[in-house]
């Protein structure tokens, strides 16, 4: 497993946990707008962390963290990720997995391993505009949804999310959005904050305050419970 980061402490990334959030390095996606594009490709040294460094971190932590967050990089291309969180849970702490459903049957195998508490997807857009959005032209959006449906079916608390990024969406976009996962009951927008170290962003810019409102009442038809990130 490679390791691009630590965040030793997070009151935000795993719901109601205690948690740090470590970071695995490289994706399969190349959404233009990535702020993290230092871990899809090759984060610098000083920002890598061994799996003896993490698990020696973690064993220090065990009575004071409740949980680790997972994320990336997109953390499921890696092939030996089921035993990176077999082993966390072993140590006692809930897991978090986060994950663009690109890889549906590693997805599978983990959920039905019982070793992960939370999972968070992130779906990029309607399945019409997977391609562009994701930076991969001829995507498979099979994929995609064959996630979901196994997210849907797992019995395991999960949320799905959507980065709101202009021109990419439009408020009239999120009706149908929220139908792709309207067999779940939390569902994120998050509007897009431009880093300033974006894979690609040229062009690209938050959703107005009241463009995001209609988004948000587009996806409320489906999921009544859809809420704009880090708003009650």
């Amino acid at each position: 497993m490679i390791l691009g980061g630590l965040q030793k402490l997070t009151l935000l990334d795993f719901p109601g946990t205690v948690a740090c959030t470590v970071f695995t390095v490289g994706c399969n996606l190349r959404c233009p707008f990535c702020h993290n594009p230092a871990l899809v490709f090759n984060p610098p040294e000083e920002y890598r962390i061994s799996e003896e460094e993490f698990f020696a971190f973690l064993k220090k932590r065990q009575g004071i963290l409740d949980g680790v967050a997972i994320t990336g990089g997109e953390p499921l291309l890696h092939s030996d990720i089921g035993e990176f969180i077999a082993k966390i849970k072993s140590m006692g702490f809930k897991v978090k997995l986060d994950t663009n459903g690109t890889f549906p049957d590693r997805l599978e195998k983990i959920l039905a391993e019982g070793n992960v508490d939370y999972v968070a997807m992130d779906l990029k857009n309607t399945f019409e505009k997977y391609a562009e959005t994701v930076g991969i032209e001829g995507f498979d959006v099979s994929l995609i949804k064959r996630s979901i449906k196994l997210i849907e079916d797992s019995g395991v608390d999960h949320e799905f999310r959507t980065t709101v990024v202009s021109p990419l969406h439009s408020a009239g976009d999120f009706e149908q959005i929220a139908k792709q996962v309207e067999g779940s009951d939390k569902y994120f927008l998050q509007n897009f904050v431009d880093s300033g170290e974006l894979l690609n962003g040229e062009g690209l810019s938050e959703l107005p305050r009241e463009e995001l409102e209609k988004a948000l009442e587009g996806a409320k038809k489906i999921i009544p419970q859809a809420k704009i990130r880090g708003e009650s």
